[in-house]
């Protein structure tokens, strides 16, 4: 089944997710030519990659699991809170390459990324939506190139599908 979203791209219904690598952060930051533009002290930093056919709904979707996935330890030392209940930060950062197809070669293929145009445009609704529900949202920029620094607490990297 196809549809035309609001974004006019076609759509396969149950077709391609959004992906996601959520790590649990002491601290994170991005850098644009030796400037940090978004840095967070605990919390998520977020690699949010889109793949052709990805929609609103899935966008709506990984909002939710993002701000609402547990992996922050309670009193007891268990993944029972959230990003918002330990009221940390959350660094988003636009990844492509998260959509690479490596199943054939030595080199990745990105024919199942979204075109940059399309990409961006749900790459910033996921940003507006995750600030409709939370304030504390910095971000990477598009099409930059970034460096992105990080002290993962735990280890604690989560892959996410929407």
């Amino acid at each position: 089944m196809v549809n035309d979203n609001i974004y006019g791209i076609r759509e396969h219904i149950g077709g391609v997710i959004l992906l996601a690598i959520l790590q649990r952060t002491k601290q994170s930051r991005v850098e644009v030519a030796s400037e940090i533009i978004g840095a967070i002290d605990h919390g998520l930093l977020v690699f949010l990659g889109v793949e052709k056919g990805d929609g609103e709904k899935q966008v709506t979707r990984m909002v939710e699991r993002v701000l609402g996935y547990r992996i922050f330890s309670d009193a007891n030392d268990q993944m029972n809170l959230n990003v918002q209940d330990v009221e940390g930060g959350v660094l988003v950062v636009p990844q492509f390459t998260l959509a690479a197809d490596t199943n054939k070669g030595m080199r990745p293929s990105f024919t199942p990324a979204a075109l940059p145009g399309i990409a961006e445009k749900f790459y910033d609704d996921f940003v507006m939506q995750a600030k409709q529900h939370y304030t504390n949202i910095e971000t990477g920029r598009f099409g930059a190139d970034m460096q992105v620094h990080l002290c993962n607490d735990g280890p604690v990297t989560i892959i996410l599908r929407a």
